[in-house]
């Protein structure tokens, strides 16, 4: 998938905002997927990201996080953790879909259909240039800026 063009899409943000990827033509889009608001590894992942917030700007580069829970959820959780970047509402799967990140995986024994963390990189030409899956949340936001500055 890397280097291959990257579909438009258009999705509800938190904050009553939408996204749409051709409105950041010319900017590298940093797109993270995870499996739920207000869990740990979601919300020390999200709080990475927004750690290294003005670095991602400086360098040309939008974040957004992309799970499949409500608006609300979303607004909830940004106004608990002061996110200052949109969280994508993807409640239809239809982003999920499109970057292939819905499988099967064990939780507590079970097999479940979820959310496998993963961050795609779009550059600022509109295709693919780098994707992460399975990601460890502990250092993942920083090797993301560290590629973003490579693109810079």
């Amino acid at each position: 998938m890397a280097n291959a063009k990257v579909a438009d899409f258009s999705l509800p943000t938190n904050g009553g905002g939408t996204f749409k990827l051709s409105e950041h033509k010319g900017k590298i889009v940093v797109l993270y997927f995870y499996p739920k608001d207000s869990t740990p590894g979601c919300t020390t992942e999200g709080l990475d990201f927004a750690a290294l917030h003005k670095q991602f700007l400086k360098a040309n580069a939008v974040v957004a996080g992309v799970s499949r829970d409500s608006v609300k959820s979303h607004d909830n959780f940004c106004s608990k953790q002061g996110f200052p970047f949109p969280l994508i509402s993807d409640s239809e799967e239809t982003l999920c879909t499109q970057f292939d990140v819905i499988h099967m995986k064990n939780m507590y024994g079970k097999q479940v259909r979820g959310v496998v963390r993963s961050t795609f990189v779009i550059g600022a030409d509109g295709k693919l240039a780098h994707e992460w899956r399975g990601v460890k949340v502990a250092g993942h936001a920083q090797e993301v800026l560290d590629f973003v500055k490579s693109l810079a």
